[in-house]
């Protein structure tokens, strides 16, 4: 989940309907995590996909859904089933993998409780970068001896790859935060603005913010200023002086 979110994933959407489905769900899988399959192709079904803070992101791309919700606290119930090794990882990539964007977006949302609970091992974001190549690279990161931290990075590095603002917005979580390279922030975080995504959805967004993201943003407002283009205001909390100041700035579109 991302901190904005006021659900806690470790026991899910509490007062919300299905929640007594999810207590269920969430047993069984601690009793059989090949359970947990079943219960993320049924969430949304149990839950609803209605968004977790519809006043302000009545989508729910940027705060997530209760079925985003619900799986993500599936995933902290398999993980203290089977523990974090490479048991979870493998699940983990089998879910995202043969679900479809809600259930992938589960995952996402799911490796966000856990680092937000503290399960997952920390790995060294490289803020040094090379960014004068742009690759496909996941990301260039020491993920130790963690397992689902490195396959974390590669479903990220998926979500990143699509055109889905919701998956990409998921990837920027408090997981994304703490483990994705500074290269690959960087492009994930312009890669929101571009698709109209509030930075809302970026986790720390302010701690990792650097110099080379500031020219990046720059760049990215005058390509749209040249092709008479408005200049979305997020761009705003990436620059320093902000982008508004320009006199031919403008508001998003």
């Amino acid at each position: 989940m991302t901190p904005h979110s006021s659900t806690d994933a470790t026991t899910g959407p509490d007062d919300q309907p299905g929640s007594g489905w999810l207590t269920e769900a969430r047993a069984e899988v601690a009793r059989d995590p090949d359970s947990i399959s079943r219960a993320f192709a049924f969430a949304a079904r149990r839950v609803g996909r209605a968004p977790l803070r519809p006043d302000v992101d009545p989508a729910g791309v940027v705060h997530g859904t209760l079925d985003d919700a619900a799986r993500a606290a599936l995933v902290v119930a398999l993980a203290d089933a089977v523990g974090t090794g490479q048991d979870c990882a493998d699940r983990l990539v089998s879910l995202y993998r043969q679900g479809d964007a809600a259930e992938r977006r589960g995952v996402l949302r799911g490796l966000d409780a856990l680092t937000e609970r503290g399960d997952l091992g920390r790995a060294d974001t490289d803020t040094d970068t090379d960014t004068d190549t742009d690759t496909d690279s996941s990301t260039d990161t020491d993920t130790g001896s963690d397992p689902t931290v490195a396959a974390g990075l590669d479903l990220a590095a998926d979500a990143l790859r699509t055109n889905d603002p919701s998956l990409v917005a998921a990837a920027v979580g408090p997981f994304g935060s703490r483990h994705l390279d500074q290269h690959t922030w960087r492009h994930a975080i312009l890669k929101l603005v571009f698709q109209g995504v509030s930075l809302e959805a970026a986790s720390d967004l302010e701690a990792r913010a650097d110099d080379e993201l500031d020219r990046m943003a720059r760049d990215f407002a005058t390509e749209r200023r040249a092709a008479g283009r408005s200049v979305p205001t997020d761009l705003d909390r990436l620059t320093s002086p902000p982008l508004s100041s320009h006199p031919l700035s403008s508001t998003k579109e």
